[in-house]
Parts: structure tokens; sequence; C-alpha cells
């Protein structure tokens, strides 16, 4: 019982000290030294097992798939300061801009076309934000539906591959998931991989991608003065030639991905010279490469040490038995392995307002994941893809989504915060819809996965 309490207070503490606005990876490490030392003068643990965390340490600094993260972000990066990406959104306005709603037609498309190029939710808020705002403000869109559509479609970048979270996620989950696995006596366990997560999060991002357009044709429809038509059509040949560059460099990475060419490390490492290649070819990375590699180098550093605090939570979180718990609570729970998911799905969604998806697949994933794929029927891609869209949810919560401070931060006068806390609501109902969907027909999650690698 006071080893539970332990496990209890400990979780209460770092979440108490993160809305209080503590650093996330100093949080995790701190509070858990703290409870550590906590739990040996109580005698529920004994401190030996904090030995262990060099070795986590290395490994987690050593890991293959990990290592597709920093090259992620270059590419991410490298691309946001090459213009390519205002060059195809400013082509694809004048394309559909004599529709009603065409902007934001514009704005979605491009948006996930950016998020299968750079994987990043920031890069992508800031590039729309900057060229599309002021854009659809000038001709007259609502502030909040333009707001809206422009955090919404930055978001795309969080699940549709080459997603850094879907890397990270599938990395704590493949962990989770032979946990799970030895737990129940398995001598080799199978693996989930991130070309797994990667081939199950397609299907779940073009549902998104429809939903969201569907959407703006219902309010072009019904309420015509949020989204007027504003110009003529663009010329297919400068579209075309604006779609190349990044069409090119999704199916070098993604392609090489599903179709077993290359591993996610090593498509990252494609992608970064394709970017570099493509900023060459836009005039010059003589005045870029810098900046790239310094915000690369402190954005990786982030989350690396992000993830060696959970790690070091995580090791004195299973060393009070707090994993048991776990299982123990969720096997508990009524309406069996559903209720168990709805739970945890509620929680993370919960969790969302005040943490973000770095820090809850850090921290949370490692708790509940190994407890859940325990249970029978409960398939690690199906739950991945789960996470990840609820997890999208969290980038555009108030008051700390990523989403909405990006921006606010690259935003016009006209549009105010609440301008923008309004907007994202009907975005937000639309991935909770999303994630039903998901739940009523999980094959949209494994269809892909077992037709390429089954």
């Amino acid at each position: 019982m006071l080893a539970e309490t332990l496990v209890v207070l400990m979780v209460v503490a770092v979440v108490a000290a993160l809305m209080a606005g503590y650093p996330v990876a100093l949080t995790l490490a701190g509070v858990s030294l703290m409870f550590a030392m906590l739990g040996h003068v109580l005698g529920t643990m004994e401190l030996g097992i904090l030995g262990a965390l060099p070795q986590r340490i290395f490994g987690v600094m050593t890991n293959d798939v990990l290592l597709a993260v920093p090259m992620f972000i270059f590419m991410g990066v490298m691309l946001q300061q090459s213009q390519i990406a205002e060059q195809l959104l400013e082509r694809m306005g004048r394309l559909f801009g004599s529709l009603r709603g065409g902007l934001g037609f514009s704005v979605v498309i491009v948006g996930a076309l950016l998020a299968a190029c750079t994987g990043m939710v920031g890069a992508t808020a800031v590039t729309i934000g900057l060229v599309m705002l002021p854009a659809m403000l000038r001709h007259g869109y609502d502030p909040r539906l333009a707001a809206g559509t422009v955090a919404a479609s930055a978001t795309l970048a969080q699940i549709i591959p080459p997603s850094t979270v879907l890397v990270l996620l599938g990395d704590q989950l493949n962990n989770a998931y032979q946990a799970a696995q030895l737990a129940q006596g398995k001598v080799s366990p199978d693996v989930v991989s991130v070309s797994d997560l990667f081939a199950g999060a397609i299907l779940p991002g073009l549902l998104l991608v429809g939903l969201y357009l569907a959407f703006l044709v219902a309010m072009a429809a019904l309420r015509p003065k949020t989204s007027p038509a504003v110009a003529a059509a663009e010329k297919p040949g400068g579209l075309i030639e604006a779609l190349l560059a990044p069409v090119a460099l999704i199916v070098a990475v993604l392609g090489s991905i599903l179709y077993g060419v290359a591993t996610p490390t090593e498509a990252a490492s494609v992608g970064a010279v394709g970017a570099i290649l493509l900023a060459a070819r836009k005039g010059g990375i003589g005045g870029h490469m810098l900046p790239v590699v310094e915000k690369t180098t402190q954005i990786t550093a982030m989350i690396y040490l992000i993830l060696i605090g959970a790690t070091l939570f995580s090791l004195v979180f299973r060393a009070l038995g707090g994993d048991a718990m776990v299982q123990a609570a969720l096997t508990d729970l009524p309406g069996g392995v559903a209720g168990a998911v709805l739970a945890v799905m509620l929680a993370m969604f919960l969790l969302g307002f005040v943490m973000d998806a770095f820090e809850i697949i850090f921290v949370v994933v490692p708790i509940v994941a190994p407890a859940l794929l325990k249970m029978p029927g409960v398939d690690p891609v199906w739950l991945g893809i789960m996470m990840a869209v609820n997890l999208q949810t969290s980038y555009m919560h108030p008051p700390l989504g990523p989403t909405l401070f990006f921006l606010r931060g690259v935003a016009p006068p006209e549009i105010t915060t609440r301008h923008i806390y309004v907007g994202i609501i009907p975005f937000v109902l639309i991935q909770l819809f999303a994630l039903v969907v998901l739940w009523f027909v999980p094959q949209l999650t494994t269809a892909l996965p077992h037709a390429l690698y089954r």
C-alpha cells in the first residue's frame, strides 16, 4: 500500500510541477530522484536499481530508430528555409481561389503535402501562417475559420508520415509490445516497427484531410460570407512545377520506407540530403545552413533530454510497482478491454491540456501501453495510431497547445487569441470524430501494414 501511495504521489508531483511551468526534462528527472530516495528511506525500493540508468541512457543514444529524429528535423527546418512551401501555397491558392472556400482548400492540401515532406508541426504552422493568414483575411475570410484551418492543417504533420511523433511513438510502443510479450512468456517476441506505424497512419491521415475539406465545403455552402471566392484559376503549368519538388521528396522518403527499400533512419538521411539539394536549387544554402543546424540541434537536444528524464521516471515508477498497479487498475475497469482502452484515450486527451505530445509519449505510453498490449485483441498498430490521432488534438488544446503559440507568433494583428481558440474547436471535434471512426473501423489502420509487411 505504501509503494502504491508513492506511485500516485509521484505522478501527481510531476503533473503539478509541469503545470507550474518547470522544464519537462528536469521535472521528470528531479521528481523521480526525490521519490527514489523517499522509497529507499521507507523501504519500498532499493537505490541499486538506479545503476541501470547509465545503460538505459546509452541505449537511448545509440538507438537506430531514434537516429532518424534529428535527420527528419533537419529536413523539415531546411524545407522551411528554402521557400518551396511559400511557392506551393501561392500557386495552389490561385488554382482554387475561384471557388468559395478555395483558399481554405489550398491550406489543407498544402498542409498535407508539407506534412509528408517535413514531419514537423511547428515548421508547417509558421510557414502556412505567414503566407496564407494575411491572404485569407485580405480576401474577406472569417478570422476564426482562417485561424482554425491553418492550425488544423499544420497538425497534419503529426499524423501523416514521416512524422517525428510517429517515430518516437513507434520506438516506445515497440518497447512496450516486447515487454508485454515477455511478461506473457513469449521467448521470441514480435516487433512493431516505425514502418508499421507509418503505413498504418496513411489512411487515417487521408481521412482527416477529407474531413477537413468536407467541413470547409459545408461552411462555404451554409455560410458563404465566411469563405468567399477570391481569384481566377492558376495556369496548370505553374502548379505542376511547384509540385514536382515536394512530391519527389515524398516519393523518395515515404516510398522507400513503405516498400522496404530503406529503413526509416536511412530514408531520413535521404530526405535530409534531398532537402539540401532542393534548397540549393532555390538559390543556395550558404546563408541558411548554420541557422538550420542550430535549430535542428536545439530541437533534437530538447527531445533527447526529455527522453532521458522520462527513462529515469519509468525506472523509478516500475521499481515502486507502478506497472503492476496500472495493470490491475486497467484490468478491473468495467467494460473489459474496450473500457481500458477508452479510459486511456480519455486520460491522454485530458493530459493534452497540460502536457504536449512528446511528454505524453515518453511518460504515459511506457506506463499504460504494456498493460493494454497484454489484453486480448489489442493490435499494437491500431493502438499506436489511435494514440497518435488522440495526441494530435494536444497540439491545439488551450492553453498550452504548441500550434496555438506558433500561430499566435506569426498571425496578423487582426487575428486575436480568441479567434484562434474559437477557430480550432470544430477541428478538434473533427479529430475526435476520426477517433470514433477508427474505433469502429480498425481496418483503416491495420489493412495497409498487413498488406505490405505480413
